[in-house]
């Protein structure tokens, strides 16, 4: 894989973990689309180099908020940072029980243990679960806000309470980690699906995306250890070279800044509709192919 490539699948990695879209999916289209068939360790490097990247994006966009949750946390603080910490924690046991369990199972979706066989046909049809997610979302929410413009009055006010969510709750935290734990699957993306379900039980918007980029860091950063240890047993040497990596890494991070910015703004605006459509199409696209 020369550098271009990397460049290529940096910034497809950064716009699609924060994306509804997938970005494990879209990482095997593109592997498609460019004829990449990269070995095992290959595989393995360019993995933990982007995901450590987008994980790195997440702490600097909202590092005003990440900061605060630390501090509270190791400190052993009894307040609210602490609290939405260890609901981040608990969301993180059912992909956790996954990984652990089933680590060899789900690798094999992406062909890292046999060099990069890709199954177009289940992205595609992932994707078009996505879709379905987003659309769901989309429209149970819609018809909450609706309530709240049919009427000015006292009803009409908890309508647009109602419209606006509730903050995310213990069980919520559980069932969002539980979405997040079945997105593991390429095509159904991790953070359309873990989105779209705090939305479908009627968490406020802009809560559940903060929520959902914290709830990766630990899972990406877990994986990212258990992938450098696998490197570790397999080579000591960087197979693809360091500088398809570097270049790789910074297109995944600066890409990833700018995508977790305009994916907050997008998830307040409720626009998620239109990452429906397009999930729908790319799905139909790879089922076909």
């Amino acid at each position: 894989m020369d550098w271009l490539d990397a460049l290529i699948l940096g910034i497809v990695q950064g716009l699609a973990e924060y994306l509804p879209i997938s970005s494990s999916g879209h990482i095997e289209i593109f592997r498609e689309i460019l004829g990449l068939d990269l070995p095992g360790d290959e595989a393995l490097q360019l993995n933990v180099v982007l995901h450590v990247a987008t994980v790195l994006s997440t702490i600097v966009v909202l590092w005003r908020e990440f900061v605060p949750l630390c501090t509270s946390f190791f400190t052993l603080r009894n307040d609210d940072n602490t609290r939405y910490v260890w609901k981040i924690l608990l969301s993180c046991i059912p992909v956790g029980i996954v990984g652990v369990l089933f680590k060899s199972q789900v690798e094999q979706f992406f062909g890292v243990n046999e060099g990069g066989g890709n199954n177009l046909t289940l992205i595609g049809i992932c994707l078009c679960v996505t879709a379905l997610l987003l659309t769901f979302a989309y429209f149970s929410n819609h018809l909450l806000r609706g309530g709240k413009a049919s009427s000015k009055s006292q009803a009409g006010a908890l309508a647009g309470a109602l419209s606006r969510g509730r903050n995310i709750t213990w069980y919520d935290a559980f069932i969002i980690g539980c979405s997040q734990a079945i997105a593991v699957l390429p095509g159904l993306s991790r953070s359309g699906t873990t989105i779209a379900t705090g939305i479908i039980i009627g968490d406020r918007r802009e809560q559940v995306a903060q929520f959902s980029f914290f709830m990766v860091i630990i899972p990406i950063l877990g994986e990212a250890l258990l992938d450098f240890k696998d490197m570790l047993e397999q080579s000591a040497q960087v197979e693809m070279g360091w500088l398809p990596l570097l270049i790789g890494f910074l297109a995944s991070f600066i890409v990833g800044c700018l995508a977790c910015k305009w994916m907050l703004e997008i998830v307040k605006k409720g626009k998620l509709i239109w990452f429906a459509l397009y999930c729908v199409i790319v799905g139909i696209i790879c089922i076909c192919w």
